[in-house]
């Protein structure tokens, strides 16, 4: 009898979860990564997606008005986002970044998706660096940092956070100290 209301409950409950978890702040990020990392026109852009309270905000440089427009409407489009925070810069410069761009299945895709959200979030969250100013992007658990940092302790600051982050092999900081 015991193992019958097992059989019956298991469903609902990984139901349940499933459900709980896609409105959250990592499922709508996972989520938005996701939609990003197959579609067409953005899955080759260096876009980091970071949700807090709702609130996703979209940051990189990238070659074109176009995509940016396009990332912009799959995150908004996302089931459970009450504001999207556009942080995203047309580059006007020739160059294509630092992070290598190495072909990538799917599913290390969303795993580098994890863990650049993962990265972001900690930098919001940490008092001392100011993370809007940082582009956290990963390429096979590498993370490289890009951006303004008002000091060498900042800078340091970020870089440990993003160390001590689950799913982080390594910390590549291109991360300019008192511009910005």
């Amino acid at each position: 009898m015991k193992y019958r209301r097992w059989t019956v409950f298991a469903p609902l409950a990984l139901i349940w979860l499933v459900v709980s978890c896609s409105h959250s702040d990592i499922g709508i990020t996972t989520t938005i990564k996701a939609k990003m990392a197959i579609d067409e026109s953005v899955k080759d852009s260096k876009i980091g997606v970071a949700t807090k309270d709702g609130v996703v905000t979209v940051t990189g440089n990238i070659d074109s008005a176009e995509v940016k427009e396009r990332a912009l409407a799959l995150a908004k489009d996302t089931k459970g986002v009450v504001e999207v925070k556009d942080m995203i810069e047309v580059r006007r410069a020739s160059g294509d970044g630092d992070a290598p761009d190495p072909g990538r299945t799917v599913g290390v895709t969303i795993d580098d998706a994890g863990t650049t959200m993962r990265v972001k979030t900690r930098l919001l969250e940490d008092p001392m660096v100011k993370g809007l100013q940082i582009d956290v992007d990963t390429r096979e658990g590498v993370v490289f940092l890009t951006g303004n940092v008002g000091s060498e302790r900042e800078k340091e600051q970020a870089v440990k956070l993003a160390r001590e982050t689950e799913g982080v092999k390594d910390v590549q900081a291109n991360l300019t100290i008192g511009k910005g």
